[in-house]
Order: C-alpha cells, then sequence, then structure tokens
C-alpha cells in the first residue's frame, strides 16, 4: 500500500523534531509551521519542554502561533502548571506571542514569583501583554514586589515590564524607592530613571542607583 505523500511529510517533520542535530530539528519546526495541522500541536508542545537550543524552541513558538488559538490555547494553559520549569517558561512565552487575552486567569500570582528566575521572566512578559484593561495599576504592584530580584537581566526583564505598564507603575514602583533593602530600592530608582530616559541603559541608571541609596538617598529629589 502506497502511503500518501502529506502523511509521509508529517512523519518526517515530527521525527525531525527529536533529531540529534539541531539545525534539522530548526528546519522540522519550520516546515510545520509552514503547513500547520492540529496534529501536530502535541509534539510541539511536548518538544518546547525539552529542547535545549534557544534558536529552536523559538521556531517551535513560532509553529505554534501559526495554529489556531482556539486549539493551543488550552493546551497551554495545562502547561504553565508543569512540574518542569522549562515547560513552564516555553509555554508562558509562547502565551504573550499568541497575545489571547483569555489566557490572563492563569497568570497567577504563584507564576509572578516563580522561583526559577525564567519562568518569572516569561510569567511579567505575558502578564504584561495579557493584562485585561483597567488591571494594570494592580498587576504593578505585583510586579513591585519582585524589585531587586535577581542578577542583571532578571532585573533588566522586570524593569522592563514596569515601564511597559505605563504610568500606572510609577506609584508601586516609586514607594519601593524607600525600601529598608538596598537591592529593591536601587533597582527601584534605577526602574523610574528608565521610565524617564530610556536611552540611559540599564547599567548606568543601576549604577547611578546605587550610588543614591549608598548616599543615603541624597540626591533623590527630582528623580
Amino acid at each position: 500500500m502506497t502511503v500518501p505523500k502529506e502523511d509521509t511529510n508529517t512523519m518526517r517533520a515530527l521525527q525531525g523534531l527529536e533529531n540529534d542535530n539541531s539545525s534539522v530539528r530548526l528546519q522540522a519546526a519550520l516546515a510545520i509551521g509552514t503547513t500547520p495541522d492540529p496534529g501536530f500541536i502535541g509534539k510541539l508542545i511536548e518538544r518546547c519542554a525539552i529542547e535545549p537550543e534557544f534558536y529552536v524552541r523559538e521556531m517551535l513558538t513560532w509553529a505554534l502561533t501559526r495554529h489556531a488559538a482556539s486549539m493551543t490555547v488550552p493546551v497551554l494553559l495545562d502547561e504553565v502548571r508543569s512540574e518542569r520549569a522549562q515547560a513552564r517558561s516555553q509555554a508562558l512565552h509562547t502565551l504573550s506571542k499568541i497575545g489571547d487575552r483569555q489566557a490572563w486567569p492563569a497568570i497567577t500570582p504563584a507564576l509572578l514569583s516563580d522561583s526559577d528566575d525564567e519562568v518569572a521572566r516569561s510569567a511579567w512578559r505575558a502578564a504584561v501583554v495579557l493584562v485585561p484593561e483597567g488591571e494594570e495599576r494592580e498587576l504593578a504592584v505585583v510586579l513591585a514586589a519582585q524589585l531587586g530580584r535577581g542578577e542583571r537581566e532578571t532585573q533588566l526583564s522586570l524593569s522592563r515590564a514596569l515601564i511597559a505598564l505605563g504610568e500606572v507603575m510609577l506609584l508601586a514602583v516609586g514607594a519601593a524607592t524607600t525600601d529598608v533593602d538596598a537591592r529593591v530600592s536601587a533597582h527601584a530608582i534605577a526602574t523610574e530613571r528608565l521610565w524617564r530616559d530610556p536611552n540611559a541603559g540599564f547599567e548606568f541608571a543601576i549604577e547611578e542607583a546605587k550610588r543614591i541609596v549608598a548616599l543615603g538617598g541624597a540626591g533623590q529629589e527630582g528623580r
């Protein structure tokens, strides 16, 4: 019996996602995204949870966005509850790319404060995209509670998420500028400065903020 060409191509693409060669996996994800089929969704999401290469994960996410949100979002919402950190992170990242606000209830405080930095960063980005109109201020308060967390990349991600919320974040961030924890206050001051001068650069903003905190808050007026 002759196997239809479409079935052969499907099997080749699905097998390609498991190939040891990352370039083959990339091409397989590209092929699946080019000719989307609901039958691919489960395998794409399964691969997202374990794929070691960043650029392949990005192609997997792109391939998922090529499918109908009504088919992908429910499966991704299950994935954000996975015990595997990469599965949670990549599902959140994909949800942010799809942009379907029906996913908003899944962006829980637990995810926004996830102990894994990559998961938390993905949750922050997804939250900013998915937050319903009128709830930005509440989200800013939740995000501001994470100020001072992690190293440079994590702090920069949080600052960008807060800034993306617009002026509604200023009250929550402003309150954190006087926090007794120097890391929190410095991060808050740096975020304010980036809001006012996006071209300043995060490194400059955070070093200047540390100087201000070290001086006991001198020079904070007119930030």
